[in-house]
């Protein structure tokens, strides 16, 4: 069950030194998931992209909301608070807040990245202590890698068994991920039937996540590359994720109406 919120904003990831190849989002989006940990509607988790400044500098401030209801939220409380923000023409994140309560697991963390120096100034806030660490060229965190990767996938050119790669850097450490291409399918969704496309993320390096930990998602073959659904087996039980709402879409969703 732990970080299974944090699960759900890592299925998409990868990396390049490319400029936003496309615009696949805009201020005002805004999604909606519902996530069942085995036979428990276990909670909702929402993505919501909005304008800022930081430094200066324009930016999309994305903040990425997930807690527990019903049943499950009786003995298992989850209150995760992400939130990024992310440069407007490269991508690249600037500040990552990451603020969570899973079942008395608690992180309250603020990252400052220096892409000029490679460097991540992490600040944690529960015992007020600051570190830094030395960071990879174009690093992202959690949730400005999910953004990344839908202006740069190109799902004409896409063939199954096609791999991307991402530098994350993730409280205190570096992780390689691989993301590999499985195929194309149409997926049953509440707004009908939905042509997407399937990958799943593999961990090279690292302790956070296991190759074991077996993660699906599949996304909208279309101009917003929309995540429509997500399945993970973990350590214990599964997890399965499905649009619930959105709105503020750049582009029209393609849904197949037969």
């Amino acid at each position: 069950m732990k970080r299974f919120f944090a699960i759900t904003l890592l299925f998409c990831l990868t990396a390049s030194t490319q400029l936003f190849s496309q615009k696949a989002f805009d201020s005002g989006e805004w999604f909606k998931f519902r996530i069942h940990y085995g036979m428990f509607n276990a909670s909702y988790a929402t993505l919501e992209v909005d304008d800022a400044i930081i430094n200066n500098t324009p930016v999309y401030h994305i903040k990425g909301r997930g807690k527990s209801t019903g049943f499950l939220g009786l003995f298992f409380k989850v209150d995760d608070d992400y939130q990024t923000y992310i440069d407007k023409r490269t991508g690249k994140p600037y500040k990552f807040i990451r603020n969570i309560n899973e079942g008395g697991y608690t992180k309250n963390l603020e990252i400052d990245f220096d892409h000029s120096n490679n460097k991540a100034h992490v600040l944690n806030k529960k015992n007020s202590e600051k570190k830094s660490y030395s960071v990879p060229n174009n690093v992202h965190d959690m949730l400005s890698s999910f953004y990344y990767i839908r202006n740069q996938i190109n799902g004409e050119e896409l063939k199954p068994g096609d791999e991307m790669k991402v530098n994350m850097f993730i409280d205190d450490e570096n992780l390689d991920f691989k993301l590999v291409f499985l195929g194309r399918e149409i997926v049953k969704t509440k707004f009908g039937k939905v042509a997407t496309l399937k990958f799943r993320p593999y961990v090279l390096a690292g302790r956070v996540f296991k190759e074991k930990e077996s993660l699906t998602f599949w996304i909208s073959d279309d101009k917003n590359k929309i995540p429509v659904k997500i399945e993970a087996d973990l350590a214990v039980g599964s997890l399965d994720a499905d649009l619930e709402a959105y709105k503020g879409l750049k582009h029209q969703f393609s849904i197949i109406m037969n």
